[in-house]
């Protein structure tokens, strides 16, 4: 059969190369950005912005005027990275750093108001949390959904936690809006987060992030975790090295 030329500013390719825009902006655009972004004419992005919403695609922010990718997209970006052949190769990552530092160690995504697991191992030991890959968090507790929060676009970060319940689930947790972005700030300025028992009580937690060659947005993040028994909050910062080191090698394959 020869070969069908295919060209590339078909309208179905066009939505694509929108929703590629607005993935790799890594914050919600209005519509005025995103005519800006593509070069495209207005009438087009707004009928093309219309469709993504109505498909389930994209989503309002609640400002009314700025489109963030909606739950529908995120489910495809989720399922596509880790059906993806790197998967192997990110796994064996995983598996080599928790035989090198024998505790348990998570890769997670940033998904709507949440964190997704999109991969773990457990640690050897009796005494562990055992959380599967889709699990999902919550962001103003866990290590990774606040290292998500710390690097987001100041204005979605915003938007964000103007709509985030701070729920309680420890002692520990962080319930106060004030307190939070305290813990966000401190967070950009040392590049790794902590949870202190926020989260489940007697599990502590360091993440750091992973991000593709050349971008400043954090793709995933990369954690480790371990009862508060075995391994003290103050501990935790020994293994910033070798979690950094595995950022690093799991970047390469984003």
């Amino acid at each position: 059969m020869s070969d069908i030329p295919i060209d590339p500013t078909t309208p179905g390719l066009r939505l694509l190369d929108l929703l590629d825009l607005l993935v790799r902006e890594a914050r919600p655009l209005s519509l005025p950005e995103a005519v800006a972004a593509c070069g495209w004419p207005k009438p087009t992005v707004h009928r093309m912005l219309a469709q993504l919403e109505a498909g389930g695609w994209l989503q309002r922010e609640p400002d009314g005027r700025r489109y963030g990718l909606a739950s529908r997209l995120l489910r495809l970006g989720e399922g596509a990275l880790g059906a993806s052949t790197q998967h192997g190769v990110r796994h064996a990552v995983l598996r080599q750093l928790v035989a090198d530092i024998g505790e348990s160690c998570n890769l997670t995504a940033l998904s709507g108001a949440e964190v997704v697991y999109l991969d773990r191992v457990e640690s050897a030991f009796p005494l562990r949390l055992e959380l599967r890959p889709g699990t999902r968090v919550p962001l103003h507790c866990s290590a990774s959904g606040k290292l998500f929060l710390a690097h987001l676009h100041a204005a979605r970060r915003q938007a964000l936690l103007d709509n985030l319940t701070l729920s309680r689930h420890t002692a520990a947790t962080l319930t106060e809006r004030e307190a939070l972005d305290a813990e966000l700030a401190t967070i950009r300025r040392q590049g790794h987060a902590f949870d202190a028992e926020e989260f489940v009580d007697g599990l502590v937690c360091i993440a750091v992030p992973v991000r593709a060659s050349g971008e400043r947005a954090v793709r995933c993040a990369l954690a480790l975790q371990a009862p508060s028994a075995r391994v003290s909050l103050a501990d935790l910062p020994q293994f910033l090295p070798r979690l950094t080191q595995a950022a690093q090698a799991l970047a390469r394959t984003l």
